[in-house]
């Protein structure tokens, strides 16, 4: 497989581990020393940094415990700023849609910056940024 292809599958995972309530999913994305921060809106304030494998897992595990609905992260339009043997730069969208009711309906949209390393053969996320359009 190539790196590409296994840096998306660690982004894919990561997006479908937060949507099936799997918080050990999306945890094991993430470096352990992985850093994580969120901004909504071109002049929001920037929230965490959340330092850490563990920082990160809790702040999904209580998003989800606060969720009535089901959620669906579409990440689309990956493109590889950088890459070297052990490390990676990227950029892809972000489509949060959320389904309740029996309706669909689109919350936000934004982007993911991603910092990757390959750790004992594995690409995990060292640093991530989120950036959503919406508050939600």
């Amino acid at each position: 497989m190539t790196a590409r292809a296994e840096i998306e599958n660690v982004l894919g995972r990561a997006a479908w581990g937060y949507d099936e309530n799997d918080v050990d999913l999306v945890a094991a994305q993430f470096a352990e020393d992985a850093s994580m921060t969120l901004q909504i809106g071109r002049d929001g304030d920037t929230v965490g940094p959340f330092e850490g494998r563990e920082a990160i897992r809790k702040l999904h595990a209580d998003s989800l415990a606060a969720q009535t609905d089901q959620r669906r992260h579409n990440v689309s339009n990956l493109v590889v700023n950088a890459e070297t043997a052990d490390t990676a730069s990227t950029v892809c969208n972000l489509t949060l849609l959320s389904i309740e009711g029996g309706a669909a309906r689109v919350l936000s949209s934004g982007w993911y910056r991603d910092e990757l390393v390959r750790e004992g053969g594995d690409w995990l996320i060292r640093t991530r940024h989120i950036y959503l359009d919406l508050p939600y």
